[in-house]
């Protein structure tokens, strides 16, 4: 893949989708800051957006501003529960926010796995000009979003990268996570 200094580039995190990949497959919990910075590269970030999902116990505040301490503008979306299902997707609000910021992009990075944006891919590239990567963990990923995107980065091949466990060690003492 080429990437040039002069790129200006988006990163799209559907927060969701990268929590439940890496709870579900490694037991896990997200490293965004290193997904943001692989994501970027040596090129020039315009925006990065994380879209989130909030509780009425606002228990993941701590949480929030940690994403925002990373670099992440965070979009939050407020859980719905119908009928016991609880609903909280940020797929359109994705696609809204990435074809509005098109025209001052030249990479449109989405960190999702969900093949949902199959058509938002399509259409970014072939009507905005834009190139368009995503970042995921491809046990999660639709196969067909891997064939359309024109650089995918597969999150399991660096685990230790783009993952975090429950701690982690620094200068030799047990630090918690959060993120």
């Amino acid at each position: 893949m080429v990437t040039y200094k002069e790129q200006r580039v988006g990163v799209f995190i559907d927060v969701q989708n990268m929590y439940y990949s890496a709870k579900n497959l490694y037991n896990a919990k997200v490293n965004f800051g290193n997904i943001l910075e692989t994501a970027v590269g040596n090129r020039k970030l315009i925006r990065a957006i994380a879209y989130v999902v909030k509780t009425k116990t606002g228990e993941e505040k701590v949480f929030f501003e940690a994403l925002e301490k990373l670099g992440l503008e965070t979009r939050e979306k407020e859980l719905m529960v119908y009928d016991g299902a609880k609903k909280a997707d940020w797929d359109v609000g994705i696609c809204i926010d990435s074809i509005a910021l098109a025209e001052r992009l030249d990479v449109i990075v989405i960190v999702s796995g969900d093949g949902d944006f199959i058509p938002l891919v399509q259409y970014l590239k072939m009507n905005k000009g834009c190139r368009v990567e995503s970042m995921a963990f491809r046990e999660t990923t639709s196969t067909k979003l891997v064939e359309t995107v024109d650089n995918f980065v597969d999150l399991s091949h660096d685990k230790r990268r783009y993952l975090i466990s429950g701690r982690m060690m620094i200068s030799g003492r047990t630090k918690r996570t959060i993120i």
